[in-house]
């Protein structure tokens, strides 16, 4: 199969800001890094992705992806998830690629598995299947066939635009509810629904050894 994997990441010195009530920014920095790592991991470990690419500005996460067997597509300058992946698929689809799989790098309980799942969806080219996130606001999946196939843009409400982006090219909607990729980590109560869901992985661990839910309790989130 002639997929693959795309995950833009910025620098993780300003990650997460939503959190800065909870975590310090160094925290938030090494929470972003860590679920980076859980990420590449269970990616790396689908075997029917013919590559994993990470899409970057940033000199170490391009050394963390790179340590962990991901390709880098380098950017000049640091660009919003939108232009990033953009900029990313059209060089995918250059290099030969018929399949984009499109992942965020914060959703750490993302399973091998979950991947291969995506990747036996019947999914005829061209086409589109699309995974929300947990409150359907974000989409923290896409599978595309080509890569180009729709306009994405990231951000508030993306999955109705990308739901409208399908309908506009005249394609069939496809769409697969995943609990694990659904769980990106942006607020306070993303944390807990991780821990109350995780079983290992290095952001899990992380996270207990802050012992987030005491700081939760005492700041009454």
């Amino acid at each position: 199969m002639n997929i693959a994997a795309l995950i833009p990441v910025k620098g993780f010195a300003h990650a997460k800001q939503r959190l800065a009530q909870l975590l310090t920014a160094a925290e938030r920095a090494f929470l972003a890094e860590a679920m980076l790592k859980d990420t590449l991991r269970q990616t790396l470990a689908a075997p029917d992705l013919a590559a994993t690419f990470v899409v970057t500005s940033d000199p170490q996460v391009a050394a963390i992806a790179s340590s962990f067997g991901a390709r880098i597509i380098w950017q000049e300058a640091e660009s919003g998830e939108t232009q990033a992946v953009d900029f990313a698929r059209a060089q995918l689809k250059q290099q030969g690629f018929q399949t984009t799989l499109i992942l965020p790098a914060d959703i750490p309980l993302l399973q091998s598995a979950d991947i291969e799942l995506l990747l036996a969806y019947p999914l005829s080219s061209p086409g589109a299947l699309l995974v929300p996130s947990h409150d359907r606001l974000g989409t923290n999946a896409l599978l595309l066939s080509p890569p180009d196939i729709i306009q994405l843009r990231f951000g508030y409400d993306s999955f109705t635009y990308h739901l409208k982006q399908v309908a506009l090219r005249g394609l069939t909607q496809r769409t697969l509810e995943n609990e694990r990729i659904a769980l990106d980590v942006d607020e306070p109560s993303d944390l807990m629904r991780l821990l109350e869901l995780a079983r290992s992985g290095e952001t899990h661990q992380y996270l207990l050894g802050l012992k987030i839910t005491q700081r939760a309790i005492e700041q009454r989130f």
